[in-house]
């Protein structure tokens, strides 16, 4: 798929803040970076100020071929366990300030001691400094389809990118290529070279696997678009969608959960929050601190999602809203709410019914657990009281 850089010269003219373009691809190999190097040859045939903030080649000889005539802005040096590495250069680039840069590898994290933690982080400083960036990632990279991605390749991928800077974007171009070829490419040597061409044949780069990944960024590319057209026309969603993620300190379960209802809020253009209930046994003076930490992460992933986070404080047989400011699990983008002393099950009912919730996703109950806790049935009495309404209940297994 070829865009036009005219289109996003268009944008960049109407905008004093920094625009965002994205290549986004389902696999290495796919010509993410290629495509950026094209668009910017073209833009300084047309005398735009573009550079080269960072960008990998891979050795690719017609990669790398592109990259002669384009000014580039020296990496820097970071001294780090004995070795010299080079990171992109964030202090260079902002106080050179070209029009447009071009950023490769969004995913990459930073070396430790640099400004910030993503590199994708660094691409947000920039926009937010009134620098335009084109940029490229992969699919499997996105947050909200981790679990989906390694479902499919058996991988878990350790660099992610929170699917809130994708809804940033103001151009997502999907650059698309079939199995069969891209396969080729690969027993060519023309992706990696050596005995990378066999790890890749045994792990990604399976016919089967790569047409799950196409799917993948298809869909995410087509989101993306539908949302920018509504968005042009002003139409909003005949029903109005509101799903609501129930959390615990089952840290993969509750991953799962937080991933699967920013996807289906993504699919249905609906807004989206998370509901933890805080039992006796999690309350600080018993939770252990790796648990607590854990916790506090799966808080920001939905922050990093989109979501709120609404934190609820329970006893096995009374409940009440943690005030704001009480304890540490309490994030500075949650809110709280005065509610009567009920059951667990009536606290995540009301919650529901508070913030309008239409869709309740929750993980799948391991009975044992639930009844260890408490001796009762918490999935069993949700169910029965949300039954009579038009409250969805979502099972994530």
């Amino acid at each position: 798929m070829k865009s036009n850089p005219n289109y996003f010269l268009q944008l960049i003219q109407k905008s004093k803040k920094g625009r965002l373009k994205i290549y986004l691809g389902m696999i290495a190999g796919v010509g993410k970076t290629y495509r950026m190097l094209q668009e910017a040859q073209e833009l300084l045939k047309v005398g735009v100020d573009i550079k080269i903030g960072f960008i990998e080649t891979h050795g690719r000889p017609e990669t790398q071929a592109l990259v002669a005539g384009i000014p580039s802005i020296p990496m820097k040096e970071v001294f780090y366990k004995g070795k010299i590495l080079k990171e992109m250069d964030l202090d260079a680039i902002l106080q050179i300030k070209p029009s447009i840069v071009i950023v490769d590898e969004l995913a990459h994290t930073n070396i430790p001691g640099s400004k910030n933690l993503k590199r994708w982080e660094d691409v947000k400083a920039l926009i937010d400094s009134g620098i335009h960036v084109i940029t490229a990632f992969n699919v499997q990279h996105l947050e909200s389809l981790n679990d989906k991605v390694k479902q499919i390749s058996g991988i878990e991928v350790s660099e992610r990118i929170p699917d809130t800077f994708l809804k940033k974007a103001d151009e997502v171009v999907n650059i698309d290529l079939p199995a069969e070829d891209l396969i080729k490419r690969l027993k060519a040597g023309k992706i990696y070279q050596g005995r990378k061409i066999q790890q890749a044949l045994d792990n990604f780069f399976r016919e089967e696997k790569i047409l799950q990944l196409r799917e993948l960024a298809l869909l995410q590319v087509a989101k993306s678009l539908e949302q920018k057209i509504n968005f042009s026309l002003q139409e909003k969603p005949s029903v109005v969608e509101r799903f609501m993620a129930c959390i615990s300190t089952n840290e993969l379960l509750s991953k799962k959960v937080i991933r699967k209802t920013a996807r289906l809020a993504t699919n249905y253009q609906a807004s989206w929050f998370v509901v933890y209930v805080k039992t006796p046994q999690e309350s600080a003076e018993k939770i252990n601190s790796r648990t607590q930490t854990k916790l506090l992460q799966n808080f920001k992933l939905a922050n990093s999602l989109g979501a709120e986070v609404y934190i609820f404080e329970s006893h096995t047989t009374t409940a009440r809203v943690l005030p704001e400011g009480q304890n540490l699990f309490v994030q500075d983008s949650s809110r709280t709410f005065q509610s009567a002393e009920k059951k667990i099950p009536a606290v995540l009912f009301e919650a529901a019914n508070r913030l309008q919730a239409t869709n309740i996703v929750i993980g799948k109950p391991n009975q044992h657990i639930w009844r260890t806790l408490t001796g009762k049935n918490h999935f069993q009495g949700l169910v029965k009281l949300i039954s009579p309404t038009d409250i969805d209940l979502i099972v994530v297994t």
